[in-house]
């Protein structure tokens, strides 16, 4: 694309005003980056210039401005710089939590469908296979209640970790409302995971595989929420609140509490793979000592908080005798 504008010079005469000559000449022009800057000044006179404006407007006093300008560079700047910009715009926060809560509604309500379609006893069955004895015709599907209560208990604690970090978040960024989508996507996967831990015989080559696939489903559904968090950070006077922000005294238990779901289905996912033989355990382990684990959280970050900042008051202490030592030997080295 070429721009020209041409300033020209006029004369007034009786009833009419006629041009005289150029005075200026502006032209900018894209170009491709290998083309010589000499070429594009000679070009442009020959093909632009000299084709365009009359000869006898031209003269040797006109003042030119040639500006060219390559393609790539700006259209790369601009597209970097319209690319950032989309993405930290602000977002309601009110529209992102009520989606979030509609997601994690629905998945609630897929599971509770799930293990009520095909997990109850037929009388006859009960009757019949089991002498009337309904707790032991429940037994018989125990495998598919732990798994849901499992997932339900997952689910439950995602959207409790949700709600603590959108707690402390004053204002979200389209960026962080990606982030918050991709993690809704994976939680909407529970319900698979729960088909496929509870639907496969123990012990066999499938079981192992749908537990692992139930690891990563928890896993990027989790660490998509760390992401959220990350993001927060980066610009975090205007998306934190003081307590969660660098130094806040709920920074390390949010750190924390995060970090927990994405390191413990990691571990878990390569322990089945190493132990493939405990992979039921492993799993229904994790489901287990994770509640326990946030219900501990808060205690264990305290005490090692008041540990770093223990050892942190200790080493100052000797900083502080050292340098008084030195004080007061500095005067008997000076004057023996």
């Amino acid at each position: 694309m070429t721009l020209l504008n041409v300033t020209i010079e006029y004369k007034e005469s009786p009833g009419a005003v006629e041009p005289i000559r150029v005075h200026t000449i502006v032209i900018s022009v894209h170009h491709a980056p290998d083309v010589p800057l000499q070429r594009i000044e000679k070009e442009l006179m020959e093909e632009v210039v000299n084709k365009v404006i009359p000869e006898k407007y031209l003269d040797e006093g006109i003042i030119y401005h040639l500006l060219p300008s390559r393609r790539d560079e700006e259209e790369a700047v601009y597209g970097l710089e319209t690319f950032s910009f989309y993405l930290s715009e602000p977002l309601s926060k009110e529209r992102v939590e009520a989606f979030s809560d509609g997601v994690y509604a629905i998945v609630a309500t897929l599971l509770i469908l799930d293990i009520c379609e095909d997990n109850v006893p037929d009388p006859r069955e009960v009757g019949e296979k089991f002498h009337g004895s309904l707790l032991e015709a429940l037994s018989e599907y125990g495998p598919n209640y732990l798994a849901y209560f499992g997932s339900f208990v997952t689910i439950g604690l995602l959207w409790f970790v949700h709600h603590s970090l959108f707690l402390y978040v004053t204002k979200t960024t389209r960026l962080m409302g990606l982030l918050n989508i991709l993690s809704l996507a994976f939680i909407g996967g529970l319900p698979l995971a729960y088909q496929l831990t509870s639907e496969f015989a123990e012990k066999s080559h499938n079981e192992i595989e749908a537990i692992q696939v139930s690891c990563v489903i928890t896993f990027f559904a989790s660490i998509f929420q760390f992401a959220i968090w990350t993001t927060a950070l980066l610009h975090e006077r205007e998306t934190l609140h003081p307590f969660a922000r660098y130094g806040g005294k709920e920074h390390a238990f949010m750190f924390a509490k995060l970090a927990l779901y994405p390191c413990v289905s990691l571990g878990a996912f390569f322990l089945t793979c190493l132990l493939s033989e405990f992979s039921t355990e492993i799993f229904h382990l994790m489901q287990i000592v994770i509640p326990f684990a946030f219900l501990a959280l808060r205690i264990f970050v305290r005490i090692s908080l008041t540990l770093i900042k223990s050892a942190m008051s200790l080493s100052r202490w000797k900083v502080v005798l050292l340098e008084e030592e030195e004080a007061c030997l500095s005067p008997a080295e000076t004057h023996p």
